[in-house]
């Protein structure tokens, strides 16, 4: 199975879930896209189907699993294989505290030789390619040299996908919402670690917004990661399959992927307990720059949640905003 990752949308826990992604891919027909991370326990002792299961329209997607043990991890990887996922990728790039006390996440950076049994036993198990995604270091690790054992460890072991997160994790003293901003960004220790390791393939992460940028990534390395970007300003993605992949399909423009989101908020509140705000509040950055975009943002956050609420509320926040795609605000 041939996974093409030049351009994927991180996995963000509370924001990438099911509704977003297929959100996402009205947006983007080729933009690899990964789920929330899932703990090896939610999947074994939790509501299988409620962690993993997903629309047909998502594909190509990922799984990322959470975990530290070797033989759970192929446990869940069996139990994901039921689902068809293209990719199973183990987090080792999380620092927050619920990860750590759980010793899997960012934490296993000081461990490659515990990655390296849980990447055998995940591929022994798995009818999908494994993956791992690290950050290039956490604490005091010396740089460079100890991003180049862990890879090396973990390759070994056969694992030939690695998505870098080109910022050191803290794993005391900052949040992760600081882990995400405050180390600085080192892209060149992600650039220097695919020319040593030109056999393995190797996608960068952490703090790119354009597609300018991505192409600048793409000299150096084989793929592109994009996070929060692609969550506060999803539309970043519509020229994504022209300009990565080849395909010249006209992308929907914002008021057409709204309108394809219909159907699917319909079928979604057919199911119990559901709101239109569990989908909604992952367009509210649609148009992000747009006129109208703030009273696109308004009309759904205090709308979305009320009782009986349709998608009648989201056809009138859509009247707010000028059905013109070019109706950007002036700088």
């Amino acid at each position: 199975m041939t996974v093409n990752r030049r351009i994927s949308v991180a996995p963000m826990m509370d924001w990438t879930d099911r509704h977003d992604r297929y959100f996402l891919r009205l947006i983007s027909r080729h933009t690899l896209l990964y789920t929330e991370m899932v703990t090896t326990g939610a999947i074994i002792h939790g509501g299988v189907d409620r962690h993993l299961r997903y629309h047909d329209a998502e594909h190509p997607i990922a799984l990322q699993l959470g975990g530290s043990d070797p033989d759970d991890l192929a446990r869940a990887c069996e139990i994901a294989n039921q689902y068809a996922y293209d990719e199973i990728n183990l987090n080792c790039g999380c620092p927050s505290d619920r990860v750590q006390n759980g010793a899997f996440g960012a934490c296993l950076m000081g461990t490659p030789d515990v990655v390296a049994d849980c990447v055998k036993s995940m591929i022994a198990a798995s009818d999908a390619p494994v993956t791992v995604k690290n950050r290039i270091g956490i604490d005091d690790q010396e740089d460079y040299p100890s991003l180049k054992r862990f890879t090396e460890t973990v390759a070994n072991a056969g694992c030939k996908t690695f998505i870098v997160h080109a910022r050191k994790a803290w794993l005391k003293g900052l949040s992760p919402k600081e882990n995400r901003e405050v180390p600085p960004l080192k892209y060149d220790l992600v650039y220097q670690l695919k020319q040593e390791f030109p056999e393995l393939e190797i996608l960068i992460n952490g703090g790119i917004k354009t597609l300018d940028e991505t192409e600048e990534h793409l000299k150096q390395v084989d793929g592109v990661m994009i996070g929060r970007e692609a969550y506060q300003n999803p539309y970043v993605l519509a020229d994504v399959d022209r300009r990565f992949y080849g395909d010249d399909t006209t992308p929907l423009t914002r008021h057409q992927v709204v309108e394809a989101m219909l159907p699917y908020i319909e079928q979604h509140l057919t199911e119990e307990n559901a709101t239109i705000g569990h989908v909604t509040r992952h367009m509210l950055g649609l148009f992000q720059q747009m006129r109208g975009a703030k009273q696109w943002r308004r009309y759904l956050s205090e709308n979305a949640h009320r009782k009986g609420a349709g998608t009648d509320v989201v056809r009138e926040a859509l009247a707010l905003v000028p059905e013109r795609d070019d109706e950007a605000l002036s700088a």
